[in-house]
């Protein structure tokens, strides 16, 4: 990859985790059980039988972890806040212990010479406020707002950015609609209901982070996917659009200000439960855009399926990630320029890229992974060629640093580019790694000159 010029000379370099697929510790120090300690305990929800109790030791072993960060050469570091451990009942007490880890951590990422990139909801709702009926009512939206303030006065002196929420299609879509995550539903009122409560905690975060960090730089991370027709036909032309709505119109035009897209809300022919200054609040102007980016989706007319009536189909080319999800890096590029042209994106950064591969550690305890390190840099070239073209693209964090809980595929899909004994807990740098920190290290050289 020679492409690195491309790059703003501030370019960032970083690595995200989240807390729930690393930390463990789950009943520790005031923790309270969350929607995914709930969910990967019934059987048959997550592969293996895999949970979230102990995952990658993280929340004793971080030292270990921010040093191999510091290792690889990050320049920030992109982690969530567990809202379970900070504010672990619906009653709105502070658990001390929780918030006081994360003030232990974030001063870490600083000492180490990384900015901090911390997420406030990455999935981890409390179950104590599920059992009021989660997303899907607005006290939950109000209750975040509230923890959101909690965080900020404890750490706003030190960090200045700030992700609101990671993915909220995923928590809207595949866990109230598709059921295949927490809370494990399938019921489409609910998926609506929880998708517009999403975006309006997120509207109650942003102004509770700017009544207290002024100069905080505050963005929203979308999981986003360039979707084309599987054929020609009228129906399956008809289904992209849906599944465009579905995907990406949803999320990103009502942070616009545009509203919900008209056509997606007669399709699921769900009242959204708007109230005066509900659209204003949820589409307050934001510094940044995260852009996480994995496939793009080729789909066909599937009218029995669930909304948006779309069903995903194979794409043609051979490369497959462990996770069976096509290879493809110039869909990066055309949602970076997405953003730009359609959106008016000031400041893009790439929240998550990455991809799972089958690694094995070989007899002298290295770990050579080719296929991530060449997805890696075919990604960042895709990424420089839309610097190219105009994306102010302002960093690119992969997922993941280290090997964690990957959700309802438990431990056998491997992300990182640190490898994790999960009996031992030992921690080995791959090869994909060490190429990253070369690529790092390469652009500061550039910008040094």
């Amino acid at each position: 990859m020679n492409d690195l010029s491309a790059f703003p000379d501030d370019f960032v370099w970083g690595a995200a985790t989240a807390a729930y697929q690393i930390e463990g510790a789950a009943t520790e120090d005031g923790r309270a059980p969350s929607i995914w300690d709930t969910f990967s305990h019934i059987p048959g929800n997550v592969d293996n039988g895999d949970t979230g109790d102990v995952a990658c030791d993280h929340y004793h072993r971080w030292p270990e972890d921010l040093a191999l960060a510091k290792e690889l050469g990050l320049g920030a570091y992109r982690y969530s806040i567990a809202w379970p451990r900070v504010v672990p009942q619906a009653d709105g007490r502070v658990n001390e212990a929780g918030l006081a880890f994360y003030d232990r951590l974030t001063d870490a990422v600083l000492e180490a010479g990384m900015t901090p990139f911390p997420t406030l909801y990455h999935w981890d709702l409390p179950q104590a406020q599920q059992d009021r009926g989660g997303w899907p009512v607005r006290e939950t939206a109000e209750r975040f707002g509230e923890f959101v303030e909690v965080v900020a006065d404890r750490l706003g002196d030190r960090v200045k950015h700030w992700a609101t929420l990671n993915e909220p299609l995923c928590s809207a879509w595949i866990g109230h609609l598709e059921g295949r995550m927490a809370p494990g539903l399938t019921d489409l009122t609910a998926a609506v209901r929880a998708s517009y409560h999403l975006h309006l905690g997120h509207g109650f975060a942003v102004r509770a982070l700017r009544e207290r960090i002024p100069d905080a730089q505050i963005g929203i991370v979308n999981n986003l996917s360039p979707v084309l027709p599987a054929t020609d036909s009228e129906a399956d032309r008809a289904a992209a659009l849906r599944a465009d709505g579905h995907i990406n119109r949803w999320w990103l035009d009502a942070i616009h200000g545009r509203g919900y897209p008209e056509d997606m809300v007669k399709l699921y022919g769900v009242e959204l439960p708007i109230q005066d200054g509900d659209l204003d609040l949820i589409s307050a102007p934001l510094d940044w855009l995260g852009l996480n980016y994995y496939f793009r989706q080729i789909v066909t007319d599937d009218p029995t399926g669930p909304a948006p009536y779309a069903r995903m189909v194979p794409g043609p080319n051979e490369e497959r990630t462990a996770m069976d999800w096509e290879v493809h890096a110039p869909g990066i590029e055309h949602l970076l320029l997405r953003l730009t042209k359609e959106y008016g994106a000031q400041k893009i950064y790439v929240a998550e890229s990455g991809a799972a591969y089958h690694d094995t550690v070989a007899p002298d305890g290295s770990v050579h992974d080719p296929e991530r390190t060449a997805y890696l840099e075919s990604h960042l070239a895709a990424c420089a060629r839309a610097v190219a073209q105009g994306a102010p693209l302002g960093g690119y964090f992969v997922w993941s640093l280290i090997d964690n809980f990957e959700w309802s595929y438990g431990y056998d899909k491997r992300f990182g580019l640190v490898h994790v004994d999960y009996e031992t807990q030992r921690r080995t740098v791959k090869s994909s790694g060490r190429r990253y920190a070369e690529l790092i290290a390469e652009h500061r050289r550039r910008t040094a000159r």
